[in-house]
């Protein structure tokens, strides 16, 4: 069979080496000098690295390029709106008796850098506040019984030191970012190198603005990304914004290829979601035409029909070699934190608390027993009316007080909480399961019930056999109890299967009533043979079964059903389908993909 038989198997994907820690901190480098020199149009860095020698050069480096006097704010994990956007100075207003503005520190920052710290952290109503920023170039100041609007054009350094692929920047705060920068490969002897002075980006920040960049050299960018699975379009633009600041950076007022294959290796492949794809054999060429017919047609083809298919190839190649050598393991990781973000019934799931927890902002209302008055804030809210209200008593006759608060100024602080998880595991203890796979069952359960150890969750265990369930565990913190319960656990007998679930769930809604948070793990091997009254009927039993699967979906409830059986069968599957759980085979699940798997739902 010929190579260009159209029967011929497609070449396999080579797999990607990814680049070495020298090259990715020379692009790191490269990087914070092409944000230097174009702060607003790049929108700035995420830079995933840990507290170290490395991640303190390259700030080192970055700080270094900016230019004299230009701002430098950071915001901590825990920054108020106030001191983010500006509000209302209070020391000030008071002694003044009028309302007096202050500057927050995105307003601050304006023309400048903005370093966050601990973003992988940053609660989403802060993130919401930058990337309003971002998309309007400007803070708008409506509170306080002010109005106000301040200017605030920044670049922005984010730091991720999330820990593992379970931690990491929200999509609305990396999609305006255009470098995605991972250092935690590169070792403190490569971190070294830096090509690029100040001066150099002076002079490249005074040429960007003649800089040029041809229409086919953005249709090739954007082909790219498209090759690369990338869906957002900022990506794009900030691909174009780079390789102008390239050739501003490299002394050369129009774009060229190189300056393209940079912005496809710093901007696009970090962003890749697939790669790119495979090219298919030629065709066979068809004969060739007359000579005077080919003469005609190189002549009435143009070059620049040909030039962004040849430019787009060369691009393409440079972003292959720059995409991470784990990327569909990466992928699927992704995948699997995605499924996790449910509406309700996620464990561990944040709830308001009147007097325990993290602050977690104010709001307006009488003081209660069990609440806290936040005074800062109680001021804030009354200092803007005290001119009117001396005013007021002096009218009344009433004597004039140095500050006067009503009840409408009381705001209370507002706290938040993670509720405390369960896990259930309901497990298969029938005949069918103990004769199969009931042993190897209690060690994956052994490996969970560490897990939650770990975590400070609590565990409960309900067992199905014969013709009934039962609870031989109540929801504790003991793992030795949890452990020596479950070594106890007998086998043998019928298959109730609905009979667990049901348990499991009356479980589940006393969790939620005390205001815990339960996550039901199920292995069973699906073939449900005892119905809830206790006679048997396989057909009759199973439909039971997914009945009862049917209320925890309905429930909203974290489900997994692990599939004990030695072959994995229909029957499982179609039961997790209905219980709107992770489905999980047992002879494809290992340790750390059970663990993975619970801990999504954490």
């Amino acid at each position: 069979m010929s190579a260009l038989s159209p029967m011929a198997p497609a070449p396999a994907p080579q797999p990607l080496a990814g680049p070495s820690g020298a090259a990715i901190w020379d692009d790191a480098v490269l990087a914070a000098a092409l944000m230097s020199v174009d702060p607003v149009g790049t929108g700035g860095v995420a830079l995933r690295a840990l507290p170290g020698p490395v991640r303190d050069q390259w700030l080192m480096i970055m700080r270094d390029l900016q230019p004299p006097g230009a701002p430098l704010r950071r915001i901590p994990l825990h920054v108020t709106d106030g001191r983010l956007l500006g509000g209302l100075d209070l020391a000030a207003t008071l002694s003044a008796g009028r309302p007096v503005a202050e500057r927050g520190l995105l307003a601050e920052a304006d023309g400048g850098l903005v370093e966050l710290a601990m973003a992988e952290r940053v609660a989403p109503n802060t993130v919401a506040r930058l990337t309003s920023a971002f998309d309007f170039g400007e803070v708008i100041l409506e509170r306080d019984g002010l109005a106000q609007r301040s200017a605030a054009r920044f670049a922005l350094v984010a730091l991720d030191e999330g820990v593992g692929e379970d931690e990491g920047l929200l999509n609305a705060l990396l999609d305006r970012l255009a470098f995605h920068l991972d250092l935690n490969a590169v070792r403190h002897h490569e971190s070294i190198s830096c090509d690029w002075l100040q001066e150099d980006v002076l002079a490249a920040r005074a040429r960007l603005a003649r800089v040029s960049i041809s229409d086919e050299q953005v249709e090739a960018l954007c082909g790219i990304a498209l090759a690369l699975g990338i869906p957002s379009l900022r990506a794009s633009l900030f691909a174009t914004r780079t390789a102008c600041a390239s050739a501003a950076l490299a002394g050369r007022e129009t774009v060229e290829e190189a300056d393209l294959a940079c912005a496809a290796r710093l901007v696009l492949a970090p962003r890749a979601t697939q790669l790119p794809p495979m090219e298919p054999p030629p065709d066979e060429p068809p004969p060739p035409p007359p000579p005077e017919e080919q003469q005609d047609q190189e002549q009435n083809q143009s070059e620049e029909q040909q030039e962004p298919e040849e430019l787009e190839d060369k691009i393409l190649d440079a972003a292959k070699a720059a995409i991470p050598a784990n990327l569909l393991s990466q992928l699927q990781l992704g995948a699997l934190r995605r499924s996790r973000s449910r509406a309700s019934g996620k464990a561990g799931a944040t709830q308001n608390a009147p007097s325990r927890g993290r602050p977690a902002g104010v709001l307006r209302g009488e003081l209660r027993a069990g609440q806290r008055l936040n005074v800062v804030e109680t001021l804030r809210a009354a200092a803007p009316w005290q001119r009117l209200r001396r005013e007021e008593r002096a009218r009344a006759g009433k004597s004039s007080t140095r500050i006067e608060v009503r009840q409408d100024d009381f705001r209370i602080t507002r706290f938040k909480h993670k509720s405390e998880s369960t896990t259930i595991f309901i497990v298969d203890a029938s005949g069918s399961s103990a004769l199969h796979r009931l042993a190897e069952a209690k060690g994956a359960v052994e490996l969970l019930l560490a897990d939650c150890y770990v975590r400070r969750d609590q565990v409960a265990l309900v067992a199905f056999r014969g013709k009934a369930a039962e609870v031989l565990l109540p929801p504790t913190r003991s793992l030795v109890r949890a452990k020596r319960t479950l070594a106890a656990l007998p086998g043998g007998g019928g298959t109730p299967l609905a009979s667990g679930i049901d348990l499991g769930m009356m479980m589940a809604d006393s969790i939620q009533r005390r205001g815990g948070t339960p996550i039901l793990v199920l292995m069973t091997d699906g073939r449900a043979n005892v119905a809830r009254d206790g006679t048997g009927g396989r057909a009759r039993a199973f439909d039971e079964a997914k009945a009862a699967a049917r209320l925890v979906r309905l429930s909203e409830l974290a489900a997994i059903l692990i599939d004990t059986s030695p072959r994995p069968q229909a029957q499982g599957r179609e039961l997790a389908g209905e219980m709107g759980a992770r489905y999980l085979p047992l002879p494809h699940a290992d340790a750390s993909a059970l663990n993975q798997a619970v801990r999504a739902l954490a």
